[in-house]
């Protein structure tokens, strides 16, 4: 009885300092011990294990909230382990030639109830906030929407007047250095340091825009408009794909983000203007920031 009271209120002892350290994060976190770099690529690498590295902040709080469900997993299992040996070499038969008959220990029934109740709340802290992080922008700096076609993304600047397609670059006509089924031929460019509030809707069936590097993640709905938002801190190129099993050419959906420079943002802003302009001559068309009608209207 004695040692089932000790290990009672050690376990709630430890469950109390993870709660603590729980109620203790914030929203700038550090990126943690998993995949912290600072690489400019964004992108699945052979034999790759942990997360990609974070390139902005909503990885980085998706790197920490990772990294503290890690040491809990590592610590039940440690726990378990140990208790189970115990067990085994307390509890064999030649130690008890006679079974004890007992059948109720009300502190050991008591503790593997308040215990995991309390391991999920230090579980749940967390990750309500980074939910309520990842939401939706705060003061953004710029808003794109983002549509789902099958089997390409449409994406759409409506503060700058324009729109354009996003496709896979076949493979015969790769370039040295553009990884297979991730290069598009028209990247999503975004200036580095603003936040970028990203607005999804679907064409025909639910797609994802998925960015691991940048930590987004939205399905894209018919009649639907969701919000999610990232910011990329530093220049580089930032991979994706649609992560739904939206039809048949489902792999034909990568996404490619190029993140640049504020000054080279406003130039290729400029160009792109002329480039993705209609060609009846008409002015673009503006898309509604949240209005999945509007975006359906918008030219392939």
């Amino acid at each position: 009885m004695a040692k089932a009271s000790g290990l009672a209120t050690a376990g709630l002892v430890w469950a109390s300092c993870l709660l603590g350290q729980a109620l203790a994060q914030g929203n700038t976190p550090t990126g943690g011990i998993v995949g912290e770099t600072h690489g400019n690529l964004g992108a699945p690498a052979p034999w790759g294990i942990g997360l990609q590295p974070a390139a902005g902040p909503v990885k980085e709080a998706i790197h920490d909230f990772n990294t503290l469900v890690l040491w809990i997993i590592i610590a039940i299992t440690a726990f378990v382990l140990v208790l189970l040996a115990y067990v085994v070499w307390k509890f064999r038969e030649s130690a008890n030639p006679t079974p004890s008959r007992t059948s109720h220990n009300t502190i050991i029934e008591i503790a593997w109830t308040v215990i995991p109740v309390l391991i999920l709340v230090v579980i749940a802290i967390p990750s309500f906030r980074l939910i309520y992080y990842e939401d939706r922008a705060r003061d953004a700096d710029l808003t794109i929407n983002v549509q789902g076609r099958q089997w390409y993304w449409h994406y759409a600047y409506p503060d700058q007047d324009f729109a354009f397609d996003s496709r896979p670059i076949p493979e015969e006509d790769l370039k040295p250095g553009q990884p297979r089924n991730l290069a598009v031929d028209e990247p999503l460019v975004i200036p580095v340091g603003k936040n970028v509030r990203v607005l999804t809707t679907g064409q025909d069936v639910i797609h994802s825009f998925f960015v691991p590097a940048l930590g987004v993640q939205k399905y894209s709905i018919p009649g639907r408009t969701l919000e999610t938002w990232f910011r990329a801190d530093r220049a580089g190129t930032f991979y994706g794909q649609c992560n739904q099993i939206c039809g048949t050419n489902h792999w034909f959906m990568p996404i490619q983000v190029q993140a640049v420079p504020e000054a080279e943002f406003t130039a290729w802003i400029e160009q792109a203007k002329k480039k993705y302009a209609q060609a009846d001559g008409a002015p673009p068309v503006a898309a509604a920031p949240a209005g999945p009608q509007q975006l359906a209207a918008l030219p392939r």
